[in-house]
């Protein structure tokens, strides 16, 4: 259940990111609104998860899902520069947070 929880609070980081960035410093209420309920809700899950994860695995987790999501969402949604380096480079990452999960 704290995986799950971990990865969903993961999520949640990709979530407030992209919010963040569309709250325009905090002036347009909406975004800032779905900021705020996704950075609280992704540190409850994070806090939770920690309960039975060694920290540094599980923040690494968290960190590396939250870092890889709002890269993408920035490639996706953004119009962020793609490029197979930047592609390798997410799939190290993947790839160390699968490793991480599997040698817990």
């Amino acid at each position: 259940m704290a995986w799950l929880v971990l990865v969903v609070s993961g999520v949640l980081e990709t979530v407030w990111a992209a919010a963040l960035s569309e709250s325009r410093s905090f002036t347009r209420p909406v975004p800032t609104g779905v900021f705020a309920v996704a950075l609280v809700a992704s540190m409850i899950g994070l806090g939770y998860a920690l309960r039975t994860i060694p920290v540094g695995t599980g923040y690494a987790v968290w960190v590396g899902i939250g870092a890889v999501g709002t890269a993408l969402y920035g490639m996706i949604a953004l119009g962020d520069s793609v490029s197979l380096v930047r592609i390798l480079c997410l799939l190290l990452l993947v790839s160390g947070i699968i490793g991480l999960k599997l040698a817990h």
